[in-house]
C-alpha cells in the first residue's frame, strides 16, 4: 500500500531526530515536530482532546494524543529506551476512541528513529 502522508509524516520525524539526536524528553521533540510539520505543509492538530465513550456515556477523562495529521492519522511520539507492548497499546486504543484507521508511534529515545505504523480496519 502507497502512504505518502505516513511518509512524509516519518521523514519530518527523521528530519526532528537527526537534528537532536536522542536524550531530551518528549515534549523537546514535540515541539520541534510542530516546527517540522509546519515547515513541511503537513496538516496537524496538536495534542487534541478525545473523547472515551463507556456504554454510550462520554467520559470526563479524555485522551490526548500528541497529534492528528492530515486528518486521519494519530502520531504518538516517545522519548524511550525502546518500544515496548505498553506504547503499541496506547496507540491501538487511540485509535478505537477515535475511530482513525491509522496510527504512527515514533520513538525518539533511541540512537535510530524507532517506528511503527498501526492500520486498524475492523470495527469493534
Amino acid at each position: 500500500m502507497d502512504d505518502q502522508q505516513t511518509y512524509q509524516i516519518i521523514g519530518a520525524c527523521m528530519e526532528v531526530h537527526r537534528e537532536l539526536c536522542c536524550g531530551f524528553l518528549e515534549g523537546v521533540y514535540q515541539e520541534a515536530l510542530v516546527y517540522e510539520f509546519t515547515d513541511r505543509n503537513i496538516p496537524f492538530i496538536n495534542q487534541p482532546d478525545v473523547t472515551i465513550n463507556y456504554k454510550n456515556r462520554k467520559l470526563r477523562k479524555k485522551y490526548i494524543p500528541d497529534f492528528f495529521c492530515f486528518n486521519e492519522i494519530i502520531v504518538e511520539i516517545k522519548a524511550v529506551s525502546k518500544i515496548t507492548e505498553i506504547e503499541e497499546a496506547q496507540i491501538l486504543h487511540y485509535l478505537k476512541a477515535t475511530g482513525y484507521k491509522r496510527g504512527l508511534l515514533v520513538n525518539f529515545g533511541s540512537k535510530s528513529l524507532e517506528y511503527k505504523r498501526f492500520v486498524r480496519d475492523y470495527q469493534d
